[in-house]
């Protein structure tokens, strides 16, 4: 019992600061609008008039990665469907999790690449699909291959697929209108002198210049926002896979095998590495940037798993050994 109510607590805290992190990232798309639309008109209706264009322009964008966005994934990505005849292994260990988190079978794809890793798409539980490489499969054993398809079926469970496609729409959304108004301020358009004359004053050009800094600030920080929902969902998805499996060793020595793991997932790029179970862009690769990491550190995942069921944290040797591999 005590168990059951440290993972109910786990989740109830990671989906609040989920949720806050959302609102503060449709904050910012909003007062990013307004901004350029009252800043550039110098009226109240034209602050509106651009934030309603940018909730448009994000609902748009939704609805085509609402319905298209995993196959697309899975596309780049090179993976192909199996089933029972030609994985059965895989397939039955996806069935004991699926059962257990309580939702439909997804389907079952294997990526041809040495580097353990695995990663779950679609819009909700009842189209779901489940990705797992070669790699994986062969370096794993059956425990740990459990601990990492039961956090996989819990990112379907949890809609974390959904919930962090809202997020990256935001993101994008907020990416695109600043771009395009800091090309257009360049070009010579915005706020004229004559058009500070007619009306408005002071406070539209200090609101103009106000959305000349957001619109360089706001993609990064709500990039940052992004990042921070992701590490919390990874951190949800590991609680969750405990209380399917009941065996938080195996997702443990998973994620200790996959971080010393030297092969680089060549098919990952940046935006798909947030989906994968552990980054899949190792920190010596070039294209690594540690600031704007999707994951949480592996160790912070482990000694979290360890908290989760009263042991002691990774002694010193241990988190050096793993420090820097993730």
């Amino acid at each position: 019992m005590a168990m059951s109510t440290t993972f109910a607590a786990e989740q109830a805290v990671n989906r609040r600061n989920s949720i806050l992190l959302v609102i503060a990232v449709m904050g910012f798309l909003a007062a990013l609008g307004f901004a350029i639309g009252f800043g550039t008109s110098g009226r109240v209706a034209g602050g509106f008039l651009v934030t309603a264009g940018a909730i448009v322009l994000a609902t748009l964008l939704s609805v085509g990665s609402y319905f298209g966005g995993d196959q697309l994934v899975l596309a780049t990505s090179g993976a192909k469907e199996v089933d029972h005849n030609s994985a059965p292994q895989l397939i039955n260990v996806v069935q004991e999790m699926a059962l257990a988190a309580g939702v439909p079978m997804p389907k079952v794809y294997i990526i041809d690449d040495t580097a353990p890793n695995a990663f779950a798409t679609g819009r909700d539980p009842q189209h779901a699909s489940v990705a797992i490489t070669t790699g994986l499969l062969q370096k794993l054993d059956r425990e740990e291959l459990q601990g990492v398809l039961g956090h996989e079926m819990s990112h379907v469970r949890n809609y974390d697929i959904r919930f962090s496609l809202l997020v990256a729409v935001l993101v994008g959304s907020i990416a695109l209108m600043a771009d395009f108004f800091l090309r257009f301020t360049f070009w010579g358009g915005g706020r004229g002198s004559g058009d500070r004359d007619k009306g408005g004053g002071g406070l539209v050009v200090i609101v103009y210049l106000l959305a000349i800094v957001l619109a360089v600030l706001a993609p990064i920080i709500a990039r940052l926002v992004q990042l921070a929902v992701s590490r919390q969902r990874e951190y949800l998805a590991d609680a969750s896979s405990v209380e399917l499996t009941r065996n938080p060793h195996g997702l443990e020595q998973a994620l200790a095998k996959i971080a010393g793991d030297k092969e680089v997932l060549e098919v990952a790029n940046r935006a798909t590495q947030h989906l994968y179970f552990t980054n899949p862009i190792k920190k010596f690769e070039a294209r690594s940037n540690s600031m704007f990491s999707t994951h949480p550190s592996i160790v912070d995942r482990i000694n979290r798993l360890r908290r989760l069921t009263g042991e002691q944290p990774l002694d010193a040797p241990d988190q050096q050994a793993l420090a820097g591999l993730d």
